[in-house]
């Protein structure tokens, strides 16, 4: 049994009895633990994002989402169902379809919250490149070199971001971080960054590091397909995760950043 440094699990939860650390943990620790009552629980501590967490995942489950059910939170410490058993891809596409059905008052959230470790703004906004550009992108130009930058800015200046970036966009319900980490045994979401905008960046994220699958996209235009423009905005929609990841792990992915501006015309 190892539960060195385990902290207190909210709630009226039983003692733990046995407990592991996980791997990963990017943003805080993460074990796996049984507790008295033989139930299997995962325990995340990471600074003050327990409570933004669960609202996530309660949000997407809320809308039709497969996520592991909240047992316990408080300001630093969540407490997780553990989750296991794999699901099919289409339905996952189904699911997700039916989340981004989700509409909120406009783009934004209740309260700002994470992305990572990363402050993530969601003051309500009306229309979806001013969303865009003011809190995803604007925040995050400081991490670009000079050049780079000015290519963004003159975008967002002159008009072309808000040409590109509209299409008549609902304000739906996102996960908000969504790639390949964050979806387990192609069934259950975890670590949302939820807020309500454009549904295509759920999909722009998805192929930001490899290609979404045939059948998630069948399942998912099983219950809202997508229009035939999509492709020509997935560039956009992956700077956002891009210059996160510029913050988060340094240049290594200015080239991607620069090849998407690039294929803009930018």
């Amino acid at each position: 049994m190892s539960r060195t440094q385990l902290p207190p699990l909210p709630g009226d939860l039983p003692p733990v009895v046995d407990a592991r650390r996980l791997s990963g943990g990017d943003v805080g620790t993460v074990w796996l633990a049984r507790l008295e009552d033989e139930r299997t629980v995962v325990v995340k501590r990471g600074p003050g994002g327990a409570s933004l967490e669960a609202e996530g995942l309660e949000a997407l489950r809320a809308a039709g989402a497969q996520t592991p059910a909240v047992l316990g939170v408080d300001a630093d410490v969540l407490v997780l169902e553990y989750v296991y058993g794999s699901g099919e891809v289409a339905e996952l596409g189904r699911r997700l379809a039916q989340v981004h059905a989700t509409r909120g008052p406009a783009f934004g959230w209740e309260r700002d919250n994470l992305i990572g470790p990363l402050p993530q703004a969601n003051p309500w906004t009306d229309d979806w490149p001013t969303f865009l550009a003011e809190h995803r992108l604007r925040p995050h130009l400081d991490v670009l070199p000079r050049a780079l930058r000015r290519r963004v800015d003159a975008a967002i200046e002159d008009g072309r971001l808000a040409r590109r970036a509209d299409h008549g966009v609902a304000a739906s319900l996102v996960h908000g971080d969504l790639w390949a980490g964050n979806v387990l045994h192609d069934r259950w979401l975890i670590d949302p960054a939820v807020h309500y905008a454009d549904r295509e960046v759920d999909l722009a994220m998805l192929e930001l590091f490899g290609a979404v699958s045939p059948q998630l996209l069948q399942g998912y235009a099983q219950v809202w397909p997508l229009d035939d423009e999509v492709e020509q905005r997935r560039d956009l929609l992956q700077l956002y995760p891009l210059l996160v990841h510029v913050r988060l792990f340094g240049s290594g992915y200015l080239p991607a950043v620069a090849a998407r501006l690039d294929r803009l015309g930018w």
